[in-house]
């Protein structure tokens, strides 16, 4: 008789590895996986989830010899330019063995970390070389991205996952305008939010578990965009502190210092806002029938392309406060609307911190 498969459900606090909490860290503080130095997977399972959580297929054959010519040009680029020694058991490993050897100590655990991280980068630009190939328009692409999210966020919904509200949108070009007309840099490449998808959470504490489900779903940890993450609401290291099972391992954090909160520069939102924001490039796989408008100069970049995607996480006690007074989404956008009309009219030099918006010290974004 085949064993039953029991429902997922969202870890608990008390159930976070230390990979779970350095994952929830990274995505808080929009840091760079390439600044890490190990990872902390405790078994095969967990290896398979980070595979399934890149878009491999790890039974797939066409999958196997795609890592394996990832990783050997991986070694290739090292031994190249950096004339990198590898020892022979590692070059040898397969990517399960390489993922758990780069969670153990050592020589070997260094190299195996060096590799994964050149794989990182050259999948990552394979994807995106895949993506400019492609005769896809932008919302032919987008409804491929949003079939992936909303089938996770469907299975979490219909599980009684603890989200009360999700929304999903894609930017009109209103919005795109007026956004571009308000940054001092109009470049068009800086929107990272034309697909964009909100999670409201029942309660504070139930952030962190839904980031870590999310993270293993939908999104894989590394492929979050460096430097526009935004966490007004989790004074990191206090939170940790305050639970018995997190706090131990907080002198395990790799990456940097803790800071409080994570800022922004968004000088049209007010200091009371709260929100965790942050944006991925997310891996989609694509299906059969997408690939095969691809040329053929396309064909060996394999089946994976990546889009960015802004995703934001609040709890609905904190979402009703944010739509109080100066915080609330109708004053934001009258801020930003005013400053775009001076800066039309009158150029860079008018464009002033309208009263109840961040200022340099307190910056966040939305």
């Amino acid at each position: 008789m085949t064993e039953e498969k029991q429902p997922e459900r969202l870890k608990r606090l008390e159930e976070f590895t230390l990979a779970d909490l350095e994952t929830v860290r990274l995505i808080l503080r929009g840091d760079s996986v390439i600044d890490w130095h190990r990872l902390n997977l405790r078994d095969e399972e967990e290896v398979r989830e980070i595979l399934l959580a890149q878009e491999f297929h790890p039974d797939e054959p066409a999958d196997r010899t795609r890592i394996e010519w990832l990783k050997n040009e991986a070694i290739s680029y090292l031994r190249r330019h950096f004339e990198y020694p590898i020892p022979k058991p590692v070059e040898r490993a397969t990517i399960e063995e390489l993922l758990l050897l780069a969670s153990t100590r050592g020589h070997r655990q260094t190299c195996a970390c060096t590799i994964l991280k050149c794989m990182h980068i050259i999948q990552h630009l394979e994807g995106r070389e895949l993506l400019f190939l492609l005769p896809l328009s932008d919302q032919e692409i987008f409804h491929v991205v949003e079939e992936k999210v909303y089938r996770v966020i469907g299975s979490m919904l219909a599980g009684g996952f603890p989200i009360t509200e999700f929304v999903g949108g894609r930017k009109n070009k209103d919005s795109l305008y007026t956004k571009l007309l308000s940054k001092q840099d109009t470049v068009a490449a800086q929107i990272y939010d034309k697909l964009r998808f909100r999670i409201v959470t029942r309660s504070y504490d139930d952030i962190f578990p839904v980031m870590q489900y999310l993270s293993k779903r939908l999104f894989p940890f590394n492929y979050v965009i460096p430097g526009q993450s935004i966490n007004s609401m989790f004074p990191f290291r206090e939170y940790c502190k305050a639970n018995s099972h997190l706090r131990p391992m907080l002198p395990e954090m790799q990456a940097g210092k803790d800071l409080d909160y994570t800022p922004t520069d968004n000088r049209f939102t007010a200091d009371t806002y709260k929100i965790i924001h942050f944006v991925v490039d997310m891996p989609v796989r694509l299906p059969r029938r997408l690939l095969e408008r691809a040329p053929s100069s396309a064909w060996g970049l394999g089946p994976v392309i990546f889009v960015i995607c802004e995703f934001q996480i609040i709890d609905r006690e904190t979402e009703a406060n944010n739509e109080r007074g100066e915080a609330s989404h109708a004053k934001y956008k009258e801020r930003q609307k005013k400053a775009v009309m001076r800066r039309l009219q009158l150029g860079m030099r008018e464009m002033r911190l309208p009263p109840g918006s961040a200022g340099p010290s307190s910056r966040r974004k939305r």
